[in-house]
């Protein structure tokens, strides 16, 4: 009887949390509008106005909007979600030239972890269902982040090209926050 019981309590705990991790997911993209909302702030904190200086070094890098534009809510998702982990990856390394506000770079960064975590937990069950589009997708993304990492590298991650770098994400995250209101 103990050992019915226990299985009983059990199964009432796998099922609550089940349905608390569905419930988390069905109010994702007001969380993920929260965390980009804030994540733009952070950026427009972490540092000054965009330097004058830095203007005739502007580069375009083209982002591919087309990831985002997908009939199904979960590819979409999955493309969010590696987006921001280019990002993190971008914002991990080699800042000590870009004379951020080290507060708010650090924020960001957690932001940023928020994030990817709570799109992990709501994808990683229908991720083999939505193969992020035969990989395609994928490589866009990646190659679009390999151009922002290769400029920072070419100009030795100084103080432009960081703030080159800023100015693209932070318009990136505009573009994840415009789908995000339409999930």
């Amino acid at each position: 009887i103990m050992y019915t019981f226990g299985l009983i309590q059990f199964g009432l705990i796998l099922l609550c949390t089940i349905t608390i991790s569905s419930l988390n997911c069905s109010y994702l993209p007001l969380q993920q509008r929260k965390v980009i909302e804030n994540s733009l702030q952070l950026l427009d904190k972490m540092g000054k106005k965009f330097p004058q200086q830095c203007l005739r070094e502007k580069m375009s890098f083209r982002f591919p909007e087309q990831v985002l534009k997908r009939r199904q809510k979960e590819t979409v998702k999955v493309a969010i979600e590696e987006i921001l982990q280019h990002i993190f990856y971008i914002f991990s390394k080699n800042l000590t030239l870009a004379a951020w506000d080290g507060a708010a770079l650090e924020q960001f960064q957690n932001g940023l972890c928020q994030q990817i975590e709570q799109l992990e937990a709501c994808i990683i069950k229908k991720q083999t269902q939505y193969f992020w589009s035969k990989e395609v997708n994928r490589l866009k993304v990646k190659k679009y982040f390999q151009k922002i990492d290769y400029f920072l590298k070419e100009k030795q991650h100084n103080l432009c090209s960081w703030e080159i770098s800023r100015a693209e994400m932070r318009r990136c995250l505009q573009l994840i926050d415009k789908v995000i209101r339409k999930l």
